[in-house]
């Protein structure tokens, strides 16, 4: 199977380069290959390629700029998704896109099905739930699947920065009453090449959630990194409240995952990726 992956140094897109499985093989396009913010270069480049399948692991992941700058956003996380997509349906490709647990309001404690009313709290998952929309209406083949709290070895993410912060400080104040499940970029990659699997097979995921488990805080995350690497650093709990953001972040970010079973996955454990990660930023 070859694959025409968009992005090439974001977390995701490094894993899936990483983890090809036997018999994939796959190009990856870099901003300067495909810029989204132009979304009929990024629809010329699967017209252009013989890729077999589509993914999409490139987006506008800054939460917080997305406030001042919701259409430039909106262009890369909504118009670009959909002309990927429709691109895609033209020559009967399967397409696969990231999407994200923030275009839900993040009320209540119960885990989020796919299935949920959608009601993003600020511009970022206003853009995200866009793609969605022009993924689906786009007609062809495609998954997406929403995800929660990435974190690797690479790039900007929690884990880096409480590694960091932990070094610098004795102690720090972190977000408790925000819960989710921390989700290892790797797992998201192995995901994405068995649903490329299941949809060259002719199966329709449609919509799937994909989080690590179990279900925890910041801080509670936070306490976890501390522990492993060794660090003394004490983590205080606070209220979402005492750390004020330009966006409004979900409490509730559980992802209902039960679907997963029926393409063979499961939640990954981010203990356990937690520890890969730490054992390779060691290395």
């Amino acid at each position: 199977m070859k694959a025409l992956v968009f992005g090439q140094s974001g977390q995701v897109a490094r894993e899936l380069a990483r983890r090809m499985p036997e018999g994939v093989s796959a190009e990856f396009l870099g901003r300067a290959q495909a810029d989204l913010s132009d979304p009929e270069a990024c629809a010329a480049a699967i017209r252009a390629s013989g890729a077999e399948v589509v993914i999409n692991a490139a987006a506008w992941t800054a939460v917080d700029r997305a406030e001042t700058e919701e259409a430039a956003a909106l262009t890369v996380n909504g118009t670009a998704p959909g002309a990927m997509a429709l691109a895609c349906a033209e020559r009967g490709l399967p397409f696969l896109h990231i999407s994200t647990d923030y275009v839900f309001d993040g009320a209540g404690e119960r885990p989020f099905r796919p299935s949920d009313p959608v009601a993003p709290l600020g511009a970022y998952g206003r853009t995200k739930l866009a793609g969605e929309a022009a993924v689906q209406a786009a007609g062809g083949a495609h998954l997406i699947l929403r995800t929660s709290w990435v974190v690797s070895a690479h790039g900007a993410n929690f884990v880096k920065t409480m590694l960091r912060l932990g070094r610098e400080r004795e102690s720090l104040n972190v977000v408790a009453d925000q819960i989710g499940g921390p989700t290892p970029a790797a797992a998201i990659a192995d995901a994405l090449y068995r649903f490329a699997a299941v949809l060259r097979d002719g199966e329709q995921p449609g919509i799937q959630h994909f989080s690590g488990a179990p279900d925890t805080s910041w801080a509670e995350f936070a306490r976890e990194i501390m522990a492993r690497a060794g660090l003394a650093c004490r983590v205080n709990d606070i209220p979402s409240s005492a750390y004020p953001t330009p966006a409004r972040r979900p409490l509730n970010s559980r992802l209902d995952c039960a679907g997963l079973a029926d393409f063979g996955l499961a939640r990954p454990d981010w203990r356990a990726g937690l520890q890969d990660i730490l054992q390779e930023l060691a290395a």
